[in-house]
């Protein structure tokens, strides 16, 4: 279990924690700031979020990215952009955890966060339960994960 690096009010979602740390309520729904520490080979299966742009700023670690068909790796003071719309997916690749902010704009996803730590939801067994809470949330599953090359 990762010890407590976030800070109060974390939320662990099967060993990735996850902290809010700019609310769509402060924002008035411009944007979110996620922080998130993601254990080594972790990331979600390809997806696609319909209503927002993601950012994603890496802070410790490095990370391999498959946007939109194109796979590349960004560590440490690296940062990436998926705009609306486009399939992606992600995996730690190091060695160690990867902490890296996720900014949403607008704001609002991050409550997809919430309901899968609350509900402690895993993957492929929840799928049924994960799928309803990302329709909410304007997020569709595309595919796999990424496997580790």
């Amino acid at each position: 279990m990762l010890d407590n690096t976030l800070g109060d009010n974390t939320m662990d979602w099967n060993g990735t924690i996850y902290k809010t740390i700019l609310t769509t309520a402060e924002t008035g729904g411009a944007m979110s700031i996620v922080d998130s520490l993601s254990q080594p080979g972790e990331g979600p299966p390809r997806h696609v979020h319909d209503a927002e742009d993601e950012a994603f700023f890496v802070v410790t670690g490095r990370v391999a990215f498959w946007v939109a068909g194109k796979r590349f790796e960004c560590g440490p003071g690296e940062a990436t952009f998926v705009p609306r719309g486009t399939e992606h997916t992600f995996q730690v690749v190091s060695e160690t955890p990867s902490r890296h902010l996720v900014i949403l704009t607008p704001g609002g996803f991050e409550g997809f966060f919430e309901e899968m730590a609350n509900g402690k939801f895993t993957i492929p067994e929840d799928m049924g339960s994960i799928e309803e809470s990302a329709n909410r949330h304007n997020l569709r599953f595309t595919g796999p994960p990424l496997v580790a090359s």
